[in-house]
């Protein structure tokens, strides 16, 4: 280890135990906190490349198959496009400008990194739009309302899958499903019932129908990149340090745990047994990127299962509100 990092890491543990236990820091914990680095810099830069690839992949289905052909798509993508219709603002301007409330509730609701990398992940669309002279593809209806929805959604869940959205009504919907009882997949197609009527009414019901394939395929596309679009992730940890991953997703991710008492067994025969503490918890497929890298944190070779949750009631579901960390 170079003397630069190494300096960086015995201020940090100085900083966090005291000036006057800084002799107690061990080459252990050193090593700890140098994987910690390393586990955050490496997510940030996946993030990174998830995020600036979903941007590509949004803005060349929009203004390589959407635009040229006067389609719309749902969500605040939707809104945005029939606001250009009316209003003659450039895309790239509302864009931003309508997302600004559901990442503001985005906030709250799930983080200020969150918060973060979605404002940066639209500014950088509402720039690629801009900038990037990107091909015009067809003309065709059918191939522009199918390929056009298919490159958006790729945009949209590859930006999910680092850790940000480019379309705000999902965190909306999240929002108002705590609030009113309904499930999000609900909200979201009142959503996107109320922008196609405006948009037949405004542009065509021709344009309204081939814009619903172009949802559609849209939808299913990001179903396909981040692996189900569900409204919660039910999670079980299992682990050597399950004691520091409770405290994390308490403290750091604001949510509820369950602990069940088990035992781990492993290697051929299955002899091995250990006592340990298994964990449940319940976040959003928003949250699960930021949960697996605070585990690998922790522990790289813990045991994590992930499984849809439908119809969930009860209990402490709602996010304490926790400063970012």
């Amino acid at each position: 280890m170079s003397s630069g990092p190494h300096h960086i890491l015995i201020a940090r543990l100085k900083k966090q135990l005291g000036v006057n236990n800084a002799e107690r820091i061990s080459d252990y914990m050193i090593a700890k906190e140098f994987m910690k680095l390393k586990v955050t810099f490496s997510r940030l830069i996946q993030d990174v490349i998830y995020i600036s690839v979903g941007i590509l992949s949004a803005g060349f289905g929009l203004k390589g198959f959407l635009l040229p052909n006067g389609f719309i798509d749902g969500g605040v993508t939707g809104i945005s496009l029939l606001a250009q219709v009316v209003s003659g603002v450039p895309l790239s301007v509302l864009i931003v400008i309508i997302n600004i409330p559901f990442i503001a509730v985005g906030y709250f609701q799930i983080g200020r990194s969150f918060a973060i990398k979605s404002v940066l992940a639209i500014l950088g669309l509402a720039l690629a739009l801009t900038f990037i002279n990107y091909p015009i593809i067809t003309s065709d209806k059918l191939l522009v309302a199918v390929f056009g929805g298919f490159f958006l959604g790729a945009g949209i869940g590859l930006s999910v899958r680092g850790g940000s959205v480019l379309d705000g009504t999902e965190v909306l919907a999240i929002f108002l499903s705590r609030k009113t009882g309904l499930t999000i997949g609900d909200l979201i197609l009142v959503f996107n019932i109320f922008i196609f009527s405006v948009g037949a009414y405004l542009l065509s019901i021709e344009v309204a129908l081939y814009s619903i394939l172009t949802y559609l395929a849209a939808s299913k596309t990001v179903d396909f990149i981040i692996e189900g679009v569900e409204e919660y992730i039910g999670v079980t940890i299992v682990s050597a340090h399950s004691e520091e991953i409770r405290v994390m997703i308490i403290e750091q991710m604001g949510k509820g745990v369950t602990i069940y008492q088990g035992k781990r067994g492993f290697g051929k025969t299955g002899e091995s047994l250990t006592e340990t503490d298994i964990i449940y918890s319940v976040i959003t497929r928003l949250e699960v990127s930021k949960l697996q890298t605070e585990i690998k944190k922790i522990d790289r070779n813990a045991f994590i299962i992930m499984n849809s949750v439908r119809d969930l009631k009860g209990g402490m579901i709602k996010k304490r509100q926790f400063s970012d960390h």
